[in-house]
């Protein structure tokens, strides 16, 4: 099974920096990272260039009309030759066993969705390579003594639990299943046949609309709430629109109830292209 690493970006080099760092020391890398790039500016293609030679990367990138992650994720997964495709953004980092996760719990039939440990502000703002070459990043006492951890659950998403433990709380967590764009895998002929995602969507559960999607043509989800450890850095967000994740809410709520399962705008252009 050829596997393949997505990762989305945006004019947000330090981070995406941060991210590469981390997916050094995986301990399974996957054949390809490719680097959805929504228009970013050339500083991001320099630090892809610091890293060509450590990691089997590929930028895909189109000029920056506005928001437009939703095209690049499907120019992406179409020019990938991948079986399996792994989506992470470019301001999470991902624990040494992430990649290995989601390819051992992948299933022919089924989509897998994990969560995030949100880093606060400060810690944030003052992450340095050698935090993460040092793996004190992902340790659960180091997040918590500087105010990442605000609970329990909060540890067992950062890798505390053994992996026997973490995939039975997996199976018991309440928590609805649906398509989280930062940490997620799916076979690439699962996204062709809902014809990928829906580019008319603009941020704000645009992911989750692709997750109905899916569902509704009879692919089931996993959640790896524990199994896959990822940590979030944090990020203004001054491009959240409330209108638009408002009309992107009743979306999803009206592909739910007709079941829909066919992107109208989506991976089918990029595929004939």
């Amino acid at each position: 099974m050829k596997t393949e690493l997505i990762i989305t970006t945006y004019n947000n080099p330090k981070a995406l920096n941060l991210v590469f760092c981390a997916l050094k020391d995986q301990s399974r890398m996957p054949d390809r990272i490719a680097i959805a790039d929504d228009g970013s500016d050339p500083e991001t293609k320099a630090v892809l260039e610091k890293y060509q030679s450590h990691l089997p990367l590929r930028h895909v990138w189109h000029p920056d009309t506005g928001f437009g992650k939703n095209e690049i994720l499907n120019k992406t997964i179409a020019s990938s030759d991948a079986d399996l495709l792994i989506f992470i953004d470019g301001d999470c980092l991902a624990s040494a066993g992430f990649i290995e996760r989601h390819i051992e719990l992948a299933k022919p039939s089924a989509f897998s969705t994990g969560s995030v440990v949100r880093m606060n502000a400060q810690t944030s703002q003052n992450l340095t390579e050698e935090d993460i070459t040092s793996k004190r990043v992902f340790d659960v006492q180091w997040l918590g003594q500087n105010g990442n951890i605000k609970g329990l659950s909060d540890s067992l998403k950062a890798g505390k639990a053994s992996k026997s433990v973490s995939r039975i709380l997996d199976r018991l967590s309440p928590v609805k299943i649906t398509w989280s764009g930062g940490n997620a895998s799916t076979s690439r002929s699962q996204l062709i046949a809902v014809n990928g995602f829906d580019e008319t969507m603009r941020y704000g559960g645009e992911d989750k609309e692709l997750g109905s999607r899916l569902l509704n043509a009879g692919v089931k989800g996993q959640f790896l709430r524990y199994s896959a450890p990822l940590l979030h850095i944090d990020h203004p967000r001054g491009y959240v629109d409330p209108e638009i994740v408002k009309t992107n809410r009743a979306k999803i709520e009206e592909t739910r109830k007709i079941r829909r399962t066919w992107a109208d705008h989506g991976l089918d252009r990029h595929i004939s292209a």
